[in-house]
């Protein structure tokens, strides 16, 4: 037998699931069938590909309390926010094919004596979803269903972490009845999936959810040849909470914002920029908030800080968090409050920052953990300019009662997505970018289709 892919649930450190890798005789087969399935697919009726698609996302949610637990046991995350993710991927999936036949739609340019013209979405052919472990559906979804509707085909790469997501989406496929080949997902290294990217017959686009390293490689990759690239490459985002924000509501926001998912999201709070009329209060509120936790067993009903992904996450996390109270920040979470805390182990107590400034290493670098940092402001300037203090761009928030203010000041930040009194959360009406090291492109919205397609004019002369 070959090299095996192996996945560790945090829940106890025990080996949860395993799959061989891909050799090159199943790449090669795999981008065939997905080059000839395009082809055909393309010609295919929008209508048809809604229905196709509607009856998939219903097989896969017709599963969701399957699905929710076994995504708790492959990363950790409380039993009772693992059915968030099917929610979000029905909304998505609905939403994006609802809006599908109007996107794609052909672009009258206008009349001209004696012309037809228009633009043609054409699909891109072979598109190829290299997706991450944190939010494994949600993330993946934001561009599988919308490159189908488009007519393009999907090849999928799912994390080590969450092998059996990929193939809970090829299950819901093929109870729809989606043609062969449209769908595929195969278990690839990293290097792997770089030479599937560069060589000449290969996809025709990548989407990409990681670091920031990785998206480096990814576009090391896709340098070789003519195709494009969506990244999105996580944060250190920021909140500002205004001293006319309703400061209850800002709190429990906000603490949730942290520490959801064991803070392992790429748009979750890290930087809290709180006004001075309301820091003492805020922060009082927050470590108090904070310190009513449960972390535990995921598994378990009540717990709503499950481990992070695996042991050595955690070594870093808490590594991350000692560099900086070195560098002058000050710890305000006692860890013994939080038994299940042990180091060695993917369990930590979440942990709260202040005295900070912006060039403490943590207000710079992403923690892809339970951590926050929140420090004072004086007024708004001084919020937008520490807010854009950091080379991450993905999202930021505001709380305020003052939605003038609030556009005002969205428009000076440099992000992707600017909310106001609410975070961490994805509408798939809009569309989701980073810019500055988030990455680049867009998902979802009518402009995310934009990416999963090319232009082609047709310019007709109708009279001679």
């Amino acid at each position: 037998m070959g090299a095996m892919q192996k996945t560790i649930t945090p829940i106890d450190d025990t080996l949860f699931v395993e799959r061989p890798y891909a050799d090159a005789a199943a790449i090669d087969a795999a981008l065939a069938t997905a080059h000839k399935a395009a082809r055909e697919w393309k010609h295919v009726p929008m209508a048809e590909r809604q229905k196709l698609l509607t009856k998939a996302v219903d097989a896969f949610v017709g599963r969701k309390d399957e699905i929710a637990e076994e995504l708790t046991r492959q990363i950790g995350r409380p039993i009772g926010q693992s059915p968030g993710e099917i929610r979000g991927f029905e909304e998505r999936s609905r939403y994006m094919i609802e809006i599908a036949p109007r996107s794609l739609a052909d672009i009258d340019v206008g009349p001209k004596e004696g012309f037809t013209r228009f633009i043609r979405r054409e699909p891109l052919g072979v598109v190829f979803v290299v997706a991450p472990w944190n939010f494994p559906y949600l993330t993946a979804v934001n561009v599988t269903v919308p490159a189908l509707l488009a007519g393009n085909a999907v090849i999928m790469k799912h994390s080590a972490q969450t092998p059996l997501c990929a193939e809970r989406f090829a299950e819901a496929f093929k109870a729809a009845g989606l043609p062969a080949g449209l769908f595929q997902h195969l278990v690839l290294t990293h290097e792997d999936a770089s030479k599937v990217i560069a060589r000449s017959d290969g996809v025709d686009y990548v989407s990409f959810t990681g670091s920031v390293a990785g998206g480096h490689a990814i576009m090391d990759a896709v340098s070789k040849r003519f195709i494009g690239a969506g990244l999105e490459l996580g944060g250190n985002d920021p909140a500002y909470v205004r001293n006319d924000a309703d400061l209850a509501h800002a709190v429990e926001n906000l603490v949730d914002g942290a520490f959801f998912n064991s803070g392992q999201s790429c748009c979750g709070i890290q930087r809290i920029f709180v006004h001075q009329d309301l820091y003492k209060k805020f922060l009082d509120g927050f470590v108090d908030l904070t310190n009513q936790y449960k972390l535990g067993n995921p598994l378990e009903k009540g717990t709503n800080l499950g481990p992070v992904v695996r042991s050595r996450a955690a070594d870093e996390i808490r590594k991350q968090i000692d560099k900086a109270v070195h560098a002058g920040a000050k710890k305000l979470i006692d860890p013994k409050r939080f038994p299940a805390d042990k180091p060695g182990t993917a369990y930590l107590a979440p942990q709260v920052l202040a005295d900070l400034d912006t060039r403490n290493p943590f207000m710079q670098e992403e923690c892809f953990g339970p951590a926050v940092a929140i420090a004072p402001v004086a007024n708004d300037d001084e919020a937008i300019a520490k807010m854009n203090d950091n080379p991450f761009g993905l999202t930021a928030a505001i709380w305020t009662m003052d939605e003038a203010a609030a556009t005002r000041i969205g428009d000076r930040i440099d992000t992707g997505t600017w909310f106001m009194n609410r975070c961490d959360y994805l509408d798939p009406a809009l569309g989701w970018v980073g810019v500055k090291d988030s990455g680049r492109g867009c998902s979802l919205s009518q402009v995310g289709y934009e990416y999963l397609t090319r232009p082609k004019s047709f310019h007709l002369r109708t009279k001679l």
